[in-house]
């Protein structure tokens, strides 16, 4: 009997560690990791989005001179440099991973353009040692009424806009209660008075229509120099202008490499004190430098501040629910999930954006 009871006891036993086996090697025991990433699901941080800055430095340096040298077989990289944190980080990068000597920043104020934007432009090319030049677009959006084009359609809208007045489009905050997002367009008039107006979708599209010959006169600016030196063409936007389109097509969005596209916001802010971007530069606001009247870079296109707009990229990126985001952006769930909704909206539109040119038929030979 006792034969029999060892017998059964033994089976049972190995039926339950090969069980035990076979699990543990489909679901294997985490590591133990003292510098492991915060825990996503609750109390997510910024913290999320940090990277080794230096090794992160390196691989872009290494990525710039392969595309430039190898691929493109060019000789070296043109950036439009506008004094703000992403062409400032990429000219560093270009100025590392190409040489000095290599490398031309462009400035290309207009009649609208802040001072700020030129003098912060020169303190990146003079901290750099690299060759500059100013280019003033201003004549050129002159003779393609790219100005009077602009204000017709914004006194379509209201009616009493006038010469001195100054305009710029916002977004509404994601605290508003509507659940279209519209844009509105504000005047500031002379004397002093502002005023708010919703815009219809055709009176934004007018509006942006003529603002985008800004953004496509400097990248054809660009390309002059490029094609003069038989450089290429850097672009500067991030991740999150990359993915939500904040560009316009063959203008700003157009280039031969685009270095940090990869990265969120944030990141780029890291790369920029690794790099030994000027501090005023990493410290400054993030100027939407394309209407008269002075604005930051989330009210023309994004619902929220930068960085939180970065940890609702990322939660939308990596599958987190509304609700475990909410406290740590400072929002409820309906407003985070608004703002996943619009992410979503906005990337879907932008792969117009970002698309080649399609042809009908393929070229067999290409």
């Amino acid at each position: 009997m006792r034969s029999v009871w060892r017998q059964l006891c033994t089976r049972a036993l190995g039926a339950l560690l090969s069980g035990a086996r076979a699990y543990y090697q489909t679901n294997p025991i985490p590591k133990t990791n003292t510098e492991a990433a915060p825990v996503i699901f609750r109390g997510i941080s910024p913290d999320i989005l940090r990277i080794d800055a230096a090794g992160e430095s390196e691989r872009i340096v290494a990525g710039i001179r392969d595309i430039v040298f190898r691929r493109l077989k060019r000789q070296g990289a043109v950036i439009g440099v506008s004094g703000g944190l992403d062409s400032s980080v990429v000219a560093f990068l270009c100025a590392r991973a190409l040489g000095r000597e290599r490398v031309v920043a462009l400035f290309m104020p207009e009649t609208e353009s802040s001072p700020e934007s030129l003098r912060l432009g020169r303190m990146v090319a003079e901290t750099l040692g690299v060759r500059f030049a100013i280019e003033d677009i201003g004549p050129l959006l002159m003779a393609a009424h790219c100005y009077k084009r602009r204000d017709e359609a914004v006194q379509r809208a209201i009616p009493e806009y006038r010469n001195g007045c100054k305009c710029r489009i916002v977004l509404p905050s994601v605290h508003e209660p509507q659940s279209d997002a519209l844009y509105s367009v504000v005047i500031h008039s002379p004397d002093g008075k502002t005023t708010w107006v919703r815009l219809s979708a055709k009176a934004y599209q007018d509006i942006v229509a003529a603002a985008n010959f800004k953004q496509r006169a400097r990248k054809m600016m660009e390309y002059y120099y490029a094609d003069l030196l038989q450089y290429a063409v850097a672009g500067t936007a991030n991740r999150l202008e990359y993915d939500q389109g904040l560009f316009a097509k063959n203008g700003d969005g157009a280039a031969d490499l685009k270095p940090i596209a990869h990265l969120y916001k944030l990141q780029v802010c890291q790369l920029a004190a690794h790099l030994g971007v000027p501090e005023e530069i990493q410290r400054r606001p993030l100027p939407g430098d394309t209407y008269p009247l002075e604005q930051l870079q989330d009210e023309l296109y994004f619902l929220l501040p930068l960085e939180k707009m970065d940890l609702c990229l990322y939660g939308k990126n990596n599958g987190i629910p509304a609700s475990d985001l909410a406290a740590s952006v400072g929002l409820d769930a309906g407003q985070i999930q608004r703002v996943y909704d619009a992410i979503e909206a906005k990337r879907a539109a932008a792969q117009y954006l970002r698309a080649a040119p399609l042809l009908v038929r393929e070229v067999s030979e290409l």
